[in-house]
């Protein structure tokens, strides 16, 4: 074992030691790795003091990287490369964002629950962040364990929710936080898409519930009714035993599941301290909606 790996919760999320991410990574080492991620959902690699490139390699192993997508906001400029996510309060210059800044609007609703990219046609498997440069109170993130939460469901309500449908949206959860400023490209480029409400690991064959914060309602149920029963599941996956809170050190590295864990930010003193993260993503192969009609048509 090149690696070792300690629980930080009773349920999910491993703390690594013994790998250096700076230097290249062996195919034996990041077999080891993609196992404790598998088993932890969520893992954490401290004083990895990684380069941009060295983090979107590191990406690349999980699987093919998602390009950052051009029509966010109408004022297309960007600090970081097309691989990378900007999960920062300061400009091109290094100054903090200015009070009405569109991406600080934007970056507002990371305090709501979500799962990165469930609202593109095929979504996220894993995201990876690394902490920059950290504020000296709050800007924790929070992680909520959907396997956890799923297994705790009645089985009364495991049944009524096992092939439900969930329509996503950006537009719908940053509408939630009162940010309007997607260009009409955005709107093309990003249309409501499908997912399943309950997702199955590929490699673990565990259930989790898929939601959050782009799940706008259920397909084929009233509006209203739908909601309700997103927001109901949220409540219960996000009790205290299923979550774990992060609090940030510079040059920390994690990795999370998409597939079955949710994360939020929390609020810190945004107008007076920076907070710098630089976050990849690593694509899906294929829709929920369309792995699961598949392993149907397989089976039969």
């Amino acid at each position: 074992m090149a690696i070792t790996v300690k629980r930080s919760h009773p349920l999910f999320f491993g703390e690594v030691d013994g790998v250096d991410l700076t230097r290249p990574v062996t195919p034996d080492l990041f077999a080891e790795i993609d196992a404790a991620f598998n088993e932890h959902a969520i893992l954490l690699f401290r004083g990895q003091a990684m380069s941009d490139a060295q983090q979107v390699e590191f990406s690349k192993l999980f699987g093919p990287v998602f390009t950052a997508t051009k029509y966010h906001w109408a004022k297309q400029e960007r600090r970081l490369r097309a691989e990378m996510a900007d999960i920062s309060n300061i400009d091109h210059d290094g100054r903090l964002l200015a009070e009405d800044d569109e991406r600080r609007f934007h970056n507002r609703a990371n305090q709501l629950w979500h799962t990165d990219n469930t609202f593109k046609h095929v979504p996220a498997r894993c995201s990876l962040l690394s902490a920059r440069e950290i504020p000296s109170a709050g800007g924790d993130t929070e992680f909520a364990d959907m396997r956890a939460a799923y297994d705790a469901l009645p089985e009364t309500r495991k049944r009524e929710i096992g092939d439900l449908i969930v329509e996503h949206s950006i537009f719908y959860s940053r509408t939630k936080m009162g940010f309007a400023g997607y260009t009409d490209g955005a709107r093309t480029e990003l249309p409501p898409v499908q997912q399943v409400l309950v997702r199955r690991h590929p490699a673990t064959g565990r259930n989790a519930l898929y939601i959050a914060s782009h799940a706008s309602h259920i397909i084929g149920w009233p509006v209203e009714k739908g909601r309700q029963l997103i927001e109901e599941l949220l409540a219960f996956a996000t009790q205290p035993q299923f979550v774990h809170r992060h609090r940030w050190r510079e040059g920390d590295l994690i990795v999370w599941d998409n597939r079955c864990t949710m994360h939020r930010a929390t609020p810190y003193d945004e107008m007076g301290e920076r907070r710098v993260l630089h976050r990849t993503t690593v694509s899906d192969e294929i829709n929920s909606v369309e792995r699961v009609r598949g392993q149907r048509h397989s089976a039969a």
